[in-house]
């Protein structure tokens, strides 16, 4: 398969580098017309605004939100895919969750930890850099993953959102899951 990873910001090699791990082709998509040439799409971290400003100057926000590809999001991707943001309308709206941003605490806060996600047998690293978490979830989304009593991975159809950077470890299992778990719907 060939998987896409939205090229405006945040942790593109290490993504391409994580499917190409899970036996699939990686491309850096920058341009809308490419999305017609690819299976499923990773939209990454970074900073939530700024990459809906990038998206909304190259015209991926009208793309995307007609468009019925899979999508992961990690981080501020999960924003990007979120219904709602705590205060304000979601931009790609194709989650049905309300996201709160930033809810583990600024910068200095950043770290890692063990996590159990459902699909995945064993423990996988996350790494949380200024991450969202997500407030509430609507009867469609499936809850894979919790930290604290906060929900940090969701599954709804063909769309995944993780609150941190499994792209910033060495282990591709949860790029692996998207392929073979999302993809398939």
């Amino acid at each position: 398969m060939k998987i896409g990873v939205l090229a405006l910001q945040g942790a593109v090699r290490e993504h391409i580098r994580h499917i190409e791990l899970a036996g699939h082709e990686g491309v850096a998509i920058k341009k809308v017309e490419q999305l017609a040439e690819i299976d499923g799409l990773i939209i990454p971290g970074g900073e939530s605004t700024t990459l809906r400003r990038l998206m909304n100057l190259y015209g991926f926000k009208e793309a995307l939100r007609e468009s019925q590809l899979p999508m992961f999001g990690t981080c501020a991707g999960l924003i990007v895919l979120a219904k709602d943001i705590a205060g304000e309308e979601g931009y790609l709206q194709k989650l049905d969750i309300t996201v709160e941003r930033n809810s583990f605490g600024r910068q200095v806060d950043s770290f890692e930890s063990e996590l159990h996600i459902k699909g995945i047998d064993q423990p996988i690293e996350g790494v949380f850099i200024r991450a969202p978490h997500i407030q509430s979830t609507e009867a469609a989304v499936d809850v894979l993953g919790t930290i604290d009593d906060k929900i940090i991975a969701v599954q709804q159809g063909r769309y995944l959102g993780v609150s941190f950077h499994p792209e910033l470890t060495d282990d591709y299992r949860m790029t692996q899951y998207f392929i073979e778990h999302v993809m398939q719907q």
